[in-house]
């Protein structure tokens, strides 16, 4: 299978369904003319003209409203928010309209939107522009949420949230922009929501990685396999919803897990998915359930201390480590 880039994957996936269904069209702020501040979009407002690849002024809540009112009229939207760290500028258009509307129209509203959103830190670029805003959003019915890791994943999942009815928050972190992997080349290769994926069989720990921190964890599962530990890797693919049934079944066979995010640690993802386990499989663990991600404080603009404060191979390492030790004992 050819290989292409993360950002080249997502690409496809616009280019795909603006020619399969002339509803959908891209907006948002430098993503015509300037093919967008990473990238993602270049080529795509030579190809598809001003009406189909819209520039906009610098307004989240502009970009998100515009791209719910065309939703609820028939369009097919996709914006784009160029730092996640801004998604709270466009809170009332995400929070009480966007994933709102269907339920307060008894379903005669339908929300085609989805809000493609980068998110993590990509290297010094300080506390107001590496941010992993995910979790703000797990807390709000009617919205979805997709956190891809590999190129495939995100041509597939963002051509499901466009395909979807109701809207999606689409994350995409940074640094995997240039990662290069295996996309297929069908147009209709879709990745359903709700389906987390096994990427590493394993029968000692169950290693939750989200999103960007999915290498990490493979990094650190190669280097446990050295020390005779087999961990069960599992990419959750989408937050929102959640793929309980795969993460339980994991972990009944491991008795042990460690979830792993770039998001702070306080309510970040891993405590809603920590307190899922808690609640639906306390039986099968055998020890504590430990979240490794960054800790509480604003992302620094210092390499030194960004790397300090954000979690890596090293930190998985030590977790796992903890927990098998934990049970020899």
């Amino acid at each position: 299978m050819r290989e292409i880039t993360f950002a080249e994957a997502i690409r496809e996936a616009l280019r795909e369904e603006m020619h399969r269904d002339p509803s959908v069209f891209i907006m948002g702020e430098d993503v015509g003319v300037f093919g967008g501040v990473f990238g993602v979009t270049a080529g795509l407002y030579e190809e598809f003209g001003p009406d189909r690849v819209r520039d906009t002024p610098i307004s989240e809540s502009a970009i998100v409203g515009g791209g719910l009112g065309a939703a609820m009229m028939g369009m097919r939207p996709v914006v784009e928010i160029m730092f996640g760290d801004f998604l709270m500028c466009a809170g009332d258009q995400i929070v009480n309209q966007a994933a709102k509307a269907r339920y307060m129209s008894g379903g005669k509203a339908k929300v085609p939107l989805t809000i493609r959103v980068t998110t993590g830190a990509p290297g010094s670029a300080a506390a107001q522009h590496s941010q992993s805003p995910e979790s703000w959003f797990m807390n709000v019915p009617g919205l979805k949420i997709a956190v891809p890791a590999t190129p495939a994943d995100a041509k597939g999942l963002l051509k499901t949230a466009i395909r979807g009815e109701d809207p999606v928050l689409f994350f995409e972190h940074k640094m995997l922009y240039a990662v290069r992997g295996p996309v297929p080349e069908d147009p209709d290769f879709t990745v359903p929501f709700g389906e987390a994926n096994v990427v590493r069989p394993g029968r000692d720990v169950t290693i939750i990685a989200i999103g960007g921190m999915l290498a990490k964890a493979l990094a650190a599962a190669d280097a446990l396999a050295q020390e005779g530990i087999e961990a069960e890797v599992i990419d959750p693919r989408t937050l929102v919803p959640l793929d309980k049934e795969t993460l339980i079944r994991s972990l009944a066979k491991t008795g042990r897990v460690v979830i792993v995010h770039e998001a702070h640690k306080r309510a970040g993802p891993g405590a809603e998915i920590a307190a899922v386990l808690a609640e639906e499989a306390v039986e099968y663990l055998d020890g504590p359930i430990v979240r490794v991600a960054a800790k509480n404080v604003p992302i620094p603009y210092s390499p030194v201390l960004e790397e300090e404060v954000l979690p890596g191979a090293e930190d998985i390492l030590a977790a796992v480590r903890f927990l098998t030790a934990g049970a020899k004992a």
